[in-house]
């Protein structure tokens, strides 16, 4: 062997066999996991945002511990979703001030079909209105109790918008003399048993529109 070669021989490492199995490993390992974190936003992109819930997809709720004269404001399709418990006092209230409302069959307002009557639901008990005002979109504030101070004696009960004074009753129907236009729109929805509310089911809606 020449001189050169055998210098070549005793530079060159000695290779120690369970180190490339551990490389081996290891490398595998890493591609593995790789492959693993490049699938997870394939994977999520199967489930829906939460944009695209908040856009359209159907919103589920709880109203087993909804109190009677309670109101909760979910969200759903970007805007809030007024839910009233409503007693029977006010419910019977609903019809004896239809002289002082501007669309009191709610004719030229926005609801599903099954909301076309005089308590805007598809119970007595439950009111489930969009909570934006329709004069410029500002948020009506609950001001349940009849006769309430601030609103005189004649008041039974209802809604009044803090932007410019609109009033609504307690089925969502705007009184005469208000800037808005026309009653508070009313969602789709269905019920789920008694005391679940399911908001913009495509079924449901589809359903009210037959």
């Amino acid at each position: 062997m020449s001189e050169i070669g055998a210098i070549a021989d005793h530079q060159q490492p000695e290779i120690d066999p369970s180190r490339r199995k551990f490389l081996t490993v290891a490398t595998g390992a890493t591609a593995a996991v790789g492959v693993v974190l490049a699938a997870v936003p394939f994977v999520a992109s199967w489930a829906p945002s939460e944009r695209a819930r908040a856009l359209g997809a159907p919103l589920e709720v709880d109203l087993s511990k909804l109190q009677v004269g309670q109101m909760i404001t979910p969200i759903w399709r970007l805007s809030p979703i007024y839910i009233v418990r409503r007693d029977p006092g006010t419910i019977d209230l609903l019809p004896k001030h239809d002289n002082e409302l501007r669309d009191p069959k709610s004719e030229h307002s926005i609801q599903p079909p099954y909301a076309r009557n005089e308590m805007r639901a598809r119970r007595a008990d439950v009111l489930v209105l969009i909570g934006i005002c329709t004069h410029l979109g500002c948020l009506p504030r609950q001001f349940f109790d009849a006769g309430d101070p601030v609103l005189g004696a004649n008041w039974p009960g209802g809604f009044l918008c803090p932007c410019h004074g609109s009033r609504f009753d307690l089925a969502g129907r705007v009184f005469n003399g208000s800037p808005a236009p026309t009653n508070l729109s009313v969602p789709p929805y269905d019920f789920r048993g008694q005391d679940t509310l399911i908001i913009g089911s495509e079924d449901v809606a589809t359903k009210g529109a037959a």
